[in-house]
């Protein structure tokens, strides 16, 4: 079944930055990612290279910065309280390192510009702004949505979101 809008996608990636150097892997933990095709879940450049492609292909695709987490800003930088900000462990967060934020719209990585005892600061550009970014891909299932999914706008189950 070729990818196309209303089926739900699980897939095995690796992301790499411009230099080659991995940044991210669903090989890491076993599952694959998941993700609902047209419903704009992933970045449009990725997306935009699933379309029409099947269960077990095996692609790598090259991303620019604007199809990807878009051009970098500068100047973004937002003070938010410490208890907003999601680290692995009991991590402290620090200049540099690559935190979680709860927003409106969702969870969303930024980057620490500087850290306090109650406030940190962060620049708010996606950390791989500006940045061309390289998948490699592989499609291990596709499938129809389910009523369920298509009411909620997104995948439940492997790979999804769990209710």
């Amino acid at each position: 079944m070729p990818i196309e809008a209303d089926n739900v996608v699980l897939f095995h990636y690796c992301l790499r930055d411009a230099q080659g150097q991995e940044i991210e892997s669903s090989d890491r933990d076993g599952e694959p990612a998941a993700y609902l095709h047209g419903h704009k879940a992933i970045i449009p450049g990725l997306e935009a290279a699933m379309a029409g492609r099947a269960s077990g292909d095996r692609f790598t695709v090259t991303v620019k910065a604007a199809d990807a987490y878009g051009e970098r800003h500068d100047g973004p930088t937002q003070r938010i309280p410490l208890k907003h900000v999601h680290l692995k462990g009991k991590q402290k967060p620090r200049a540099g390192s690559v935190v979680w934020v709860e927003t409106d719209q969702g969870p969303r990585q930024v980057t620490v510009v500087k850290a306090g005892q109650f406030m940190v600061e962060v620049d708010t550009n996606h950390p791989l702004a500006g940045q061309d970014i390289t998948f490699d891909i592989e499609i291990i299932d596709v499938r129809d949505a389910t009523q369920e999914e298509l009411d909620h706008g997104h995948v439940h189950g492997t790979g999804g979101h769990k209710h």
